[in-house]
């Protein structure tokens, strides 16, 4: 290996992906660029794999389906020309977080009332149910 290449290890440590999750999206095409091995035919990776990696975690985070990840994958593989394909992409999945974006503060507002009623309730030494 190379001064800047990282054994799968050190990957898995940098990223908070397992091993066996960095086989996993190898062989399922996640990676942007090929996996270059060693002589001994150990995986290296680059500074570049981990920072895909590491947009590959925040975007399955997000729920970004892998079958996504792996069109994104493929498409940055391909290199330049297809760069209106991975903006869609990338504009789908936007909404779509928008849209849970907006759920979850449905949701946040429905407990943040829960709390202020039971709040006040026990402030008041109030007895019974409050809901």
């Amino acid at each position: 290996m190379s001064d800047g290449d990282l054994s799968i290890g050190q990957v898995a440590q940098r990223t908070g992906l397992s091993v066996h999750a960095l086989r996993l999206y190898e062989r399922r095409g996640l990676l942007a660029s090929e996996v270059r091995r060693d002589g001994s035919g150990r995986r290296v990776y680059s500074a570049w794999d981990v920072e895909w990696l590491t947009n590959c975690v925040k975007f399955r985070a997000s729920g970004m389906p892998l079958t996504t990840i792996s069109q994104l994958a493929r498409l940055v593989r391909e290199g330049s020309g297809n760069e209106a394909e991975r903006l869609q992409l990338l504009r789908e999945h936007q909404r779509r977080i928008t849209a849970q974006l907006a759920q979850l503060s449905d949701c946040l507002d429905l407990v943040n009332d829960k709390v202020a009623s039971y709040e006040e309730h026990l402030a008041a030494g109030a007895t019974g149910d409050p809901w």
